[in-house]
């Protein structure tokens, strides 16, 4: 299961089968399903494009965006966050930077 996660690390497309086919080219003799089985244990799946993501849902509310036509012109006039997860070996961390 570490490695698994250590190749889903460095490949985080990578399905089961073809983990599957990695372990195989390694030298060990794990199927598709036995992968696909830890995979699901761990809670890992393989990032690939999910269809319709572009359309919006028309029941949530579009915000206007406040600083189209501001001018920054002084320190500490605008803020911004952003949410930094890291994977760590027991977890994933969080942290949130601001600006």
């Amino acid at each position: 299961m570490r490695r698994i996660d250590e190749l889903h690390l460095n490949h985080p497309f990578a399905s089961a089968r073809m983990l599957s086919k990695m372990f195989k080219r390694e030298g060990s003799l794990f199927g598709r399903r036995r992968v696909s089985t830890l995979m699901k244990r761990i809670g890992i799946y393989a990032i690939y494009r999910k269809p319709n993501t572009s359309k919006r849902y028309q029941v949530h509310p579009v915000y206007l965006y406040l600083l189209r036509n501001l001018s920054i012109t002084r320190s500490n006039h605008v803020w911004a966050a952003d949410i930094m997860y890291t994977p760590m070996k027991r977890g994933v961390a969080s942290f949130i930077r601001s600006s």
